[in-house]
Formats: C-alpha cells, sequence, structure tokens
C-alpha cells in the first residue's frame, strides 16, 4: 500500500464511520499521512481524528477509537495504534510497504517532487476525498502522495554577494522547484535586510573543483563555517561525498552486473533480517520529507545529510544482491536489485538538486 492509497483509506474509513452513524462530521477533502514524530510508532501516523474532533464534537481519542477499526479492516494495514492526544499510528504489512515504495521510486517520475516531475516550479503525505484531476479542482500530490507546503509560493531570497550564498541559494531554486514553489534570488548591498546568509567559506572553494566546492559549502548547516580542504577529494570512507557518489555508482554497477547473469529487478520483499535492509528501506521512504524540510528551512544541508544516510544504509546492503558462486539469480535477488535500484535513483536525484553530478562509473 503506498502512502496514496494509505490517505484514501484514511478517507475511506471516515466515511464508513458517517455513513454507519458513528460520527456526524463533513468528509474532509485531505487526509494527510506522515512518518510518526516523537512518540510514535509504526510505519505512518495520521491527524486526522483531532482535525475531526471539534466538528464531531468529541474528544480526539475517541474520534481515533472510531477510525481504528475501518483502518485495521484494510488489506495490507498490520495494525493501528492511538499515541498522544488522538494520533492513529498505521502498521502495513513489511511486504506490501516496501513493494510499494520501490516501485514508487521506479515508476520513472521524480519521487519526492511536486507533481512528480524533476525541477518543476511540508512533511506529509496527503490526497485529496475524490476530486477528478482532469476536473476543475486541481490536486497539488507528488507520486508518493506527497503535498508541497510550498506549492504556488514564490520565495524571495535575499543573498549578500558571497560564493557559499550563491551556491546555497543556487541548490534552493531547484529544491524548493521540487516542491511546488519558486525562489528568487536577489542580491542585498551592504546594510540591506537579507533573508539567507550562511556562514561565508574561509577561502575560495574553486580549487576543489566544481563538484567538490559545492559540497563542502551545502553540507555543513547554514551557522557552521565549512572547510575547503582537499579532503573532499580523497576517495576514501571517511569523505561522505566519496560515500555518496560511490554508493550511487555501485547501484548503477550491480544493475549492469545482473544483467550479465541474466536477470533484472522486480519489486518485491525484502526481508528485514538482509543485512542493511531496513534501515535503507526507512532513508528512502524518508526522502521526501527531507526534500521538503530542506526547502521549507532553506536548508540544502538537510538534504546533503539525508544523502549521506542513505548511501551508508545502501553500502551495508549491497553485498546481498547478487548471487554468490553457484547460486542462480531468484526472486529473493531481483527484489533486493529493485531496492538497490531505488537506492541509485535517490541519491542521483538528491545530487542533482544540489547541482552535483552522479556518474555510473567511480
Amino acid at each position: 500500500m503506498t502512502p496514496v492509497e494509505l490517505s484514501r483509506t484514511v478517507l475511506r474509513a471516515v466515511r464508513c464511520a458517517v455513513d454507519e452513524g458513528e460520527l456526524s462530521v463533513a468528509v474532509p477533502v485531505r487526509a494527510v499521512v506522515t512518518p510518526p514524530g516523537p512518540g510514535g510508532c509504526g510505519d505512518y501516523a495520521t491527524n486526522i481524528a483531532l482535525q475531526l474532533a471539534r466538528p464531531a464534537g468529541r474528544p480526539p481519542r475517541q474520534v481515533a477509537e472510531i477510525l481504528r477499526p475501518h483502518l485495521s479492516r484494510t488489506a495490507g494495514v498490520a495494525g493501528v495504534e492511538i499515541t498522544g492526544p488522538g494520533f492513529l499510528n498505521i502498521h502495513l504489512e513489511a511486504a506490501t510497504a516496501t513493494i510499494a515504495l520501490v516501485r514508487e521510486i521506479l515508476d520513472g517520475r521524480a519521487y519526492g517532487h511536486a507533481n512528480g516531475r524533476s525541477n518543476d516550479h511540508a512533511n506529509g503525505h496527503a490526497i485529496d476525498s475524490g476530486h477528478d484531476s482532469h476536473g476543475s479542482h486541481e490536486s497539488h500530490t507528488t507520486p508518493y502522495g506527497h503535498t508541497p507546503t510550498l506549492t504556488g509560493q514564490v520565495i524571495p531570497l535575499r543573498i549578500p554577494y558571497d560564493i557559499r550564498a550563491e551556491v546555497v541559494a543556487d541548490s534552493l531554486v531547484r529544491i524548493v522547484a521540487s516542491q511546488g514553489g519558486r525562489a528568487e534570488v536577489d542580491h542585498v548591498r551592504a546594510g540591506e535586510a537579507v533573508t539567507l546568509r550562511p556562514v561565508p567559506a574561509p577561502e575560495d572553494p574553486a580549487p576543489l573543483g566544481a563538484d567538490a566546492a559545492r559540497w563542502a559549502l551545502l553540507h555543513p548547516a547554514a551557522h557552521d563555517r565549512p572547510r575547503i580542504t582537499a579532503d573532499h577529494l580523497a576517495q576514501r570512507e571517511s569523505n561522505p561525498l566519496f560515500r555518496v557518489r560511490y554508493a550511487h555508482a555501485r547501484a548503477r554497477a550491480l544493475t549492469r552486473c545482473a544483467a550479465r547473469l541474466g536477470f533484472h529487478g522486480e519489486p518485491g520483499d525484502v526481508p528485514v533480517d538482509v543485512p542493511g535492509a531496513e534501515v535503507l528501506v526507512r532513508e528512502l521512504a524518508g526522502y521526501p520529507h527531507a526534500l521538503s524540510a530542506a526547502a521549507a528551512q532553506h536548508a540544502p544541508d538537510r538534504l546533503a545529510r539525508h544523502l549521506v544516510a542513505t548511501a551508508d544504509a545502501f553500502l551495508a546492503f549491497q553485498h546481498t544482491v547478487l548471487p554468490l558462486g553457484d547460486e542462480k539469480p531468484s526472486a529473493a535477488h531481483r527484489a533486493r536489485l529493485a531496492l538497490a535500484e531505488a537506492a541509485g535513483t535517490v541519491l542521483a536525484g538528491g545530487l542533482s538538486l544540489l547541482g552535483i553530478s552522479a556518474p555510473d562509473y567511480l
């Protein structure tokens, strides 16, 4: 079950409760589904009970208790728990969730982007309650159900004449566009107000080359002074940029090796006991949130750090993908390859938003 389908499931649960006389409310236009927050559990959570409590004239937890059985009866849902003031925490069947995630990433659209388009123009997943996207109502959802908080917004970025500010703003133009907004960059003179002022680099990063220079300026948080050193060029594990690009190149290499062995990736069940699989799935599922946070907080470092975490998870997982020795390719290998290819797709997309190349060979 994808988050899009899960959002529809939440709306159907509300509609069932209304039809059966358990709730007296208007079915909302959208149902928002997000990764669980602090104190939450499961794969996704929704605040729909808090949203409906006032119009229903009931406490949020009571509304949640009414909705829980309707959600629990849905195929693909392993269980539903109520936490906090009335959040519904939804556990999906592991295999179903992983298969849906990999399919969404590999379906040819830009995963995590507004309307599934690369470089077009908040946290959460949402879908309308039944409006036809070909009609008068326009739905701004990504292929994974993510509704960007910046859709249609113009974000002014007033920056000083500084190389780091220039690079951060350039990345934010693409990241904001990925969430449906438009960033407009203007330079300001001394004494004028700025909206984006990262700590300047201590020296010119140009000698590092385009990719390493951009990473050196984007990976640290805006309040941290970037390090302009040759460490960014080192091809070793201590270099985060190398790990991210190497992980992408390894994902592409696995596809080439599998083709020579006569098999291809196919989304399927990847058990959580496969080394690195559970963490990799979690990082891939969190990519849309990393994008929306980077855009909303004007912080491309959020995206850079998420790519590092994704790369590290992939590098722990990659050794399980190809058959060993005389072993024949199986459905398990095809499923693991598809997950590896999804990781490569996310890493390439994230690097592109930062303005950094993702070579297939490294």
